[in-house]
């Protein structure tokens, strides 16, 4: 039986063509079919993932972000193939993507599951939520109008915590912890730690700190009647919602998660060294391996 693979890639860039064509030819090589998922914009075309066993993603982490709409909900692991700047969901870099398909031709990776957030949004005056959706690295609530700030008030576990105006509010993952959670000013949190974030975004309080609550917890953010602007519920970027004042958004952890095929058991320290280039000259201890490489052994 033919074994299958999903390749997913950034359209468009000369590099990405050509990364894209080393890999298929190295999947072929190696006994795959290669299942291409489409051009990326607009909805995704359908995909027949029947037997697909991995999906191999060249890009960046909206790459990631997309392939994971396709495989959510399967047994279906993505393997990241950086060609984007940080690339922090990646696993591979892009000089390396023939090892890469040799490993996973060997079954030599293993599968790590990373939560995902449950999201829905109410309207006013209506019983059921008007948006179900889910998230993998945050759900957000901003502003519509560049002009003015949003009122929201924001909840934990059924309790109001504080309110105030804001560009927005980021409810996100521990993967999502170094996106746009991160450049919001919100802590990096280690991806084992089964927890969210919430970081208000430009936030016009005294008390506007990051949270982070537990798996339990569920987190809402309403847009208060006084608001002078109307919001926008963002899932990972990629599936937005109009909210008019009175809407509210809870967030909560979801039961389905996203499954990263992963190449090396490195340390995730060693991971935000090599991805951000963080100085660690002087450190005494144990030397690690050479961060400026991916994670490739």
């Amino acid at each position: 039986m033919t074994r299958r693979a999903l390749v997913v890639t950034h359209g468009g860039r000369e590099e990405a063509v050509a990364a894209t064509a080393e890999a298929v030819r190295e999947l072929e090589h190696a006994g795959f079919e290669a299942v291409h998922a489409g051009e990326p914009g607009g909805v995704e075309q359908r995909v027949d993932l029947t037997g697909v066993e991995i999906a191999v993603v060249l890009g960046g982490d909206g790459t990631i972000l997309r392939a994971a709409e396709l495989t959510r909900g399967t047994s279906i692991p993505m393997l990241g193939v950086n060609l984007g700047h940080v690339g922090f969901l990646a696993e591979s870099e892009r000089d390396d993507i023939s090892a890469a398909v040799r490993r996973v031709a060997t079954g030599d990776y293993e599968v790590e599951e990373r939560g995902t957030l449950e999201v829905r949004a109410m309207l006013p005056g209506e019983p059921e939520p008007v948006l179900s959706s889910w998230a993998l690295n945050e759900a957000t609530v901003e502003k519509a109008d560049r002009d003015r700030m949003i009122e929201v008030v924001v909840e934990v576990d059924g309790r109001p915590l504080s309110s105030f105006g804001c560009d927005g509010v980021v409810m996100s993952t521990s993967t999502g912890s170094t996106a746009y959670a991160f450049s919001a000013g919100g802590p990096v949190v280690w991806p084992d730690v089964d927890g969210m974030i919430l970081v208000p975004v430009s936030a016009h309080a005294l008390f506007a700190r990051p949270l982070v609550v537990g798996p339990r917890s569920v987190l809402a953010v309403e847009v208060l009647t006084r608001s002078t602007s109307a919001g926008v519920v963002s899932c990972d970027g990629r599936r937005r919602f109009d909210l008019p004042v009175g809407a509210r958004v809870e967030v909560r952890r979801s039961d389905v998660p996203v499954r990263l095929a992963r190449l090396s058991r490195a340390p995730f320290a060693d991971r935000l060294v090599s991805k951000f280039s963080l100085p660690v000259e002087g450190w005494r201890g144990r030397a690690p391996a050479d961060p400026s490489r991916g994670v490739l052994p």
